[in-house]
């Protein structure tokens, strides 16, 4: 690795400053925090110095960690071009999404992959050692020709990798393998961390957990009888929490104790009767039960004032009692996550968007000597017009008023430069409204939409829209599927509209939220609300310009972008018209 060659003639500019800056952290055992524009090249200049840097430092493995498919294949190709053989790469992908038989529990007696598992375990291991490479199509192979279990193997295979790339949650979850394999083993691993701007609010949704009444009724009513004692326990406790907590929504103070010691004992119930009736009619249902309930039994245990815990009431139904959703609810993910940074020999965590890095920094629980570093942009700010629209209101209150407004800006900047345009909005009501209105006074105005529950293939065919020699625009929800992760060069987009802040929902919740950060920080609003909403906002804007030759626009369609605090935190290489404070 010591020799290994940069597979290009040529760094990109701003892309041998990266790579020059995680060399320096991993050959230091120093964690770094990379702000890195978009199209400089962060998953070659990373994977590169990581690695070059790795056998100084005796680093064991590196684990590439992503938020998105996108990223994985990215690093992927990455590694292919290195040409880092004979090293071993792994890459793992979910459980349902590596199942070959999603209707059967994991067990040797309802699975045939499972069954005689062990047995067949060795030579599975010793053909994929030999192989090398193990993308999630590769493993498959291996697995089914020596009839074992896909998932299971490339878990297995963790231990005899030297690159493992993966989602953030095969390193951070709670029952993540990679971390224990790390802690029990004492490996000396680096971390690479792809777009981490997204790691706060999935590390929250990691150290969350819930438990859904409809599901736990359902399952009553076709317990087996093994199980009732423990389901009726359960029932009577999940009942109390009703009557005692009205309001829509309740937080309550602490872990509800006598429903935590129910769970638990209905837990120890669950486990015996699944080893005895492994074939049983409700197997898989109640495998899948079994899942959620050690998922939050595992985040009760960790329970903190980093968490709260809170009550909703679903709609009644004959005038009768519902149990309420009962919720552990992470807010701020830092705690949880320190012990990961600390038994990483280094980790570089890198983004487009990672700032303020204060904020960054606390919520991700990173330590105090975390290096930081901000790319420059490459882009001369002449490719790029910024404009804000003044007095223009999109607050809720206010869009109804605006909308033919909003509308107007649209169409009138479609009319002086036809082209491909995005269009972000903060909700797919928000969306909703203003597309039927640009349609009903700009109906010869080709447009196309996000919708809820996009498939694969459809997000596939909204992206296809935007063509080189293609014009519309198309609507999307900012912070959604096509806010970040697509690459449109040249024509294929040349402009953004942005609707809102991306303020995320006023609500109970997020109230809490707020209340929490600010005693914890001080800044509560910005923590909860601002920081979060202009990461997206700056992500979106982002699409536009993808190379040194493209030109586009973004607009601003909210008179606050033009406030001197918003100003601030977007790019510094923006020049913005119409922002006059």
């Amino acid at each position: 690795l010591q020799t290994l060659r940069f597979p290009f003639d040529g760094f990109r500019p701003g892309q041998r400053e990266l790579a020059a800056a995680v060399y320096r952290a991993h050959g230091a055992g120093r964690h770094l925090m990379a702000q890195a524009p978009t199209g400089i090249g962060k998953t070659m200049a990373t994977l590169f110095a990581a690695l070059r840097a790795a056998p100084a430092q005796g680093t064991h493995k590196f684990f590439y960690l992503t938020a998105k498919t996108p990223g994985r294949q990215l690093a992927l190709h990455a590694l292919q071009r290195l040409h880092v053989q004979p090293l071993r790469v792994l890459e793992l992908v979910a459980r349902d999404k590596a199942c070959e038989h999603p209707d059967k529990a994991c067990h040797g007696d309802a699975c045939p992959l499972a069954r005689g598992f062990y047995d067949r375990l060795p030579q599975a291991r010793e053909a994929a050692a030999q192989a090398g490479w193990l993308d999630k199509a590769s493993l498959r192979i291996i697995a089914l020709q020596h009839e074992v279990c896909p998932y299971y193997l490339g878990q297995d295979m963790l231990r005899w990798s030297d690159v493992v790339v993966g989602d953030f949650n095969h390193f951070f979850d709670l029952s993540a393998h990679a971390w224990a394999l790390t802690v029990g083993d004492e490996l000396r691993v680096g971390v690479l961390v792809d777009e981490a701007h997204n790691l706060i609010e999935r590390a929250r949704l990691m150290y969350s957990a819930e438990l859904q009444p409809a599901t736990f009724q359902a399952l009553r009513k076709s317990a087996p009888a093994p199980l009732k004692k423990t389901l009726d326990r359960l029932h009577r406790q999940w009942g109390t929490l009703a009557r005692l907590h009205i309001h829509e929504p309740a937080v309550l103070p602490e872990l509800p104790g006598a429903f935590v010691e129910a769970l638990q004992r209905h837990h120890v119930a669950l486990l015996d009767h699944l080893a005895l009736e492994p074939q049983g009619d409700s197997a898989a249902e109640l495998q899948g039960w079994l899942f959620e309930v050690q998922r939050f039994l595992r985040v009760a245990e960790v329970f903190d004032d980093h968490s709260m815990v809170d009550l909703t009431h679903p709609p009644r139904a004959s005038g009768r009692t519902r149990h309420p959703v009962l919720t552990i609810r992470n807010l701020d993910p830092g705690p949880l996550l320190q012990p990961r940074w600390q038994a990483a020999h280094s980790a570089t965590l890198f983004s487009a968007t990672l700032s303020p890095t204060t904020y960054v920094s606390d919520l991700l629980g990173l330590p105090p000597d975390t290096a930081t570093l901000d790319v420059p942009s490459p882009f001369d700010p002449a490719q790029l017009q910024v404009r804000v629209t003044p007095r223009l209101s999109t607050r809720y209150t206010d869009r109804a008023e605006s909308l033919d407004q909003l509308v107007e800006v649209m169409a009138t900047q479609y009319a002086q430069r036809p082209g491909n345009y995005l269009a972000f909005f903060s909700s797919f009501d928000y969306l909703q409204q203003a597309l039927q209105r640009l349609q009903a006074l700009h109906p010869a105005l080709p447009v196309w939409a996000q919708s809820r529950g996009m498939g694969e293939h459809e997000r596939e065919a909204f992206v296809a829209r935007f063509t080189e020699d293609s014009r519309g625009i198309g609507f999307a929800v900012l912070g959604g599927a096509f806010g970040e992760g697509i690459d449109l060069p040249g024509n294929r987009l040349i402009g953004a509209f942005i609707a809102t802040l991306g303020l995320p929902q006023f609500n109970p919740v997020n109230e809490q939220l707020r209340a929490r950060l600010q005693a914890r920080y001080g800044q509560g609003y910005d923590y909860a609300y601002l920081f979060p909403g202009l990461q997206k906002v700056v992500q979106a804007a982002g699409r536009v310009i993808r190379g040194p030759t493209d030109e586009g626009v973004v607009v601003l369609m909210d008179e606050r972008f033009a406030r001197s605090e918003v100003r601030r935190l977007l790019p510094a290489w923006w020049r913005i018209h119409g922002a006059t404070d």
